[in-house]
């Protein structure tokens, strides 16, 4: 039986349950939640994804707040007061708000990485911590900010138990900020360069592998061929011995062995050029923000990288991955990695096993060539989030969606690629959804804010792709920048950056508890949640644009059941103003259902659908075919 076939054997007496409380006004607080088919009969579309970093969701253990150190917030990494610091959330506390978690509607949780990180890095006065889980010292272990080994195991098998998938946040780009250069940070450096842990990228061109200080310097690494991709062998890079074709890189007596597996201490595994400048050659063997880049070309690392994570897979039993900074690496690494880890997690009997990759781009064709050329079964949709962010936030044409969802065929098997692509509107890099629209409307009421919340999580859930719902906007939450303020804490904050913001659809702030299962965001996801889980049309079923206005934020998309019988009819209006317009649809389809909102009975003619949509509304109505 294919899993489309037994998503609707499980999902044909839910939609029963489901649909009328959901066909009640868009304030019903009772949607029910089918009850879905075990784990390993869902494919990746099948999930709705709750993303959250464990530090700042929920602290059930202070006895691992200062993460077993002992000291001051620049030993610790500890400091609730300061937003790049640690705030003692842990997995503890993840494990125990499981249930929030899935009444949301979140069939699978995506947590930051949570492999023991240098508590503390960068230059004097610009210290922060790795709270967030990309600065791996240990891939092996788990930061003791957050827990233990055994702490994940309990997360992972009361995830399992409850239903729900757990996908791992991982890294092979790079490391800790712990290899530094003479040239930059050692005694006799510039203070320009010492005082910023900065240092300026050295290309192959102008510093070669095989010499010492530029073309015509001191010949080294004698018989090395060069980094590409014909030259990837062992026997290639056994003939890399030294180190200084760029920089004269060196590791501080105290952290000389700081890193787990012992392999990742030597720098010979290292690009050690200096720092990236995202353009070129140097966004993949530049240095991350400082961060330690790994040379992905030599074998050693690919074999060591893919014998860390299969070990994740196999203690833990995971359900997936989601692939950190992956356009920064070489495609031929992937090309090795991804059916080397999927290989792997089918032998240990993890056949629904998932992997999605982080390619910070906007443009589908840039997204498409990971699928296609590096090996990813998916990427995170940036495509959509910009796309719809112009739509919601901006008040751009929805003809820019009906575009993007005309250039699924790009990618790696056509649509049915795309409808495993994560789709978001916010993260932790970027900010949230909210603040966008906050910035382009800054006059903008909490009502309207509130709706057009509403509306784009409703576009994200029933468009095509997996819908990934960044923590915390489910309580209204709106950071006031990219990165560190969108890392808000989900229990009581001390943090005045965070404490200071104005929520959305709440009089409450960042200061008390946000686990309101009340709050209006909450309760809308929640009913939109039940809608999709309920009918594979939305997660499957083909998605065919009916009305685009050309310069307008006028919207109808309709989803077809797995069964041809019927068509769901998303509607949408990110307009500023009531809308009335008749929609070309099917003309087997004469009498329609309220699913979401409240949509007219009956169509005035076969093929076409009137309808009245206010400001930031949408509505799902359903029609069944006439024999």
């Amino acid at each position: 039986m294919s899993v489309s076939s037994k998503w609707l054997k499980y999902a044909a007496s839910a939609l029963v349950l489901a649909l009328p409380a959901c066909a009640q006004s868009t304030t019903t607080a009772s949607a029910e939640l089918p009850v879905l088919p075990p784990i390993a009969e869902r494919a990746p579309q099948d999930e709705i994804i709750y993303f959250v970093l464990p530090d700042r969701f929920e602290n059930a253990d202070t006895s691992n707040d200062l993460g077993g150190l002992t000291g001051d917030r620049l030993v610790t990494g500890f400091d609730p007061t300061n937003n790049g610091f640690y705030h003692g959330g842990d997995l503890k506390g993840l494990t125990e708000r499981l249930d929030y978690i899935q009444d949301l509607g979140a069939t699978a949780i995506w947590l930051t990485p949570i492999f023991e990180n240098k508590a503390v890095q960068g230059p004097a006065g610009m210290e922060s911590s790795g709270y967030h889980g990309y600065w791996i010292t240990d891939f092996l272990n788990v930061d003791p900010h957050i827990g233990t080994r055994e702490d994940f195991k309990a997360f992972v098998d009361a995830a399992h138990a409850r239903n729900m998938k757990v996908y791992m946040d991982i890294i092979t780009n790079h490391s800790a900020d712990v290899i530094k250069y003479e040239e930059c940070h050692g005694p006799d450096a510039p203070e320009a360069f010492r005082s910023t842990f900065q240092c300026p990228y050295r290309g192959p061109g102008d510093y070669p592998y095989t010499t010492k200080g530029g073309p015509d310097g001191e010949r080294i690494n004698e018989g090395f061929l060069g980094a590409d991709p014909e030259h990837q062998t062992k026997e290639n890079f056994a003939r890399l011995t030294d180190t200084t074709y760029a920089y004269t890189p060196f590791v501080p007596e105290a952290e000389k062995d700081v890193k787990n597996p012992a392999w990742l201490n030597d720098p010979i595994y290292y690009h050690n050029r200096g720092d990236t400048t995202w353009t070129g050659e140097d966004s993949r063997i530049g240095d991350f923000s400082g961060l330690d880049d790994l040379m992905t070309s030599n074998p050693v690392v690919v074999e060591g990288m893919i014998d860390i994570y299969k070990q994740w897979i196999t203690d833990f039993r995971v359900d997936g991955f989601r692939i950190d900074t992956a356009k920064h690496v070489n495609p031929e690494f992937w090309a090795e990695f991804a059916p080397a880890i999927m290989d792997h997690a089918r032998a240990e009997g993890i056949e629904h096993f998932h992997m999605f990759g982080e390619v910070y781009e906007f443009d589908p064709a840039q997204l498409a060539r990971f699928t296609l050329v590096d090996n990813f079964p998916t990427v995170l949709d940036f495509a959509f989030q910009s796309t719809l962010r112009g739509v919601v936030a901006n008040g751009d044409s929805v003809q820019n969606l009906d575009r993007l969802f005309a250039a699924d065929v790009v990618y790696k098997d056509g649509f049915e690629t795309a409808m495993q692509l994560p789709t978001f509107l916010g993260n932790h890099d970027m900010g949230r959804f909210s603040m966008f629209v906050k910035e382009a409307n800054p006059d903008m009421s909490d009502a309207e804010l509130l709706a057009r919340m509403r509306l784009a999580h409703g576009l994200m859930m029933f468009a095509r792709g997996v819908p990934t719902i960044y923590y915390g906007d489910e309580q209204g939450f709106v950071s006031d920048g990219g990165d560190r303020p969108a890392r808000e804490n989900m229990f009581p904050s001390q943090t005045p950056d965070y404490n200071d913001n104005d929520l959305i659809g709440t009089d409450a702030t960042t200061a008390v508890s946000n686990f309101d299962q009340s709050h209006p965001l909450y309760q809308s996801i929640r009913e939109m949640a039940a809608i999709r889980l309920s009918d594979a049309a939305f997660r499957s079923g083909e998605l065919r644009v009916r009305h685009a206005d050309n310069n307008g934020g006028f919207i109808a998309f309709s989803r077809r059941t797995l069964d041809q019988s019927s068509d769901y009819l998303v509607i949408a209006n990110a307009d500023r103003e009531t809308r009335s317009v008749n929609i070309p649809v099917d003309a087997r389809g004469t009498e329609w259902t309220s699913v979401l909102g409240d949509c007219p009975a009956a169509s005035a003619a076969p093929g076409t659908y009137g309808v009245t949509l206010e400001a930031a509304e949408i509505i799902v109505c359903q029609t069944r075919f006439k024999d």
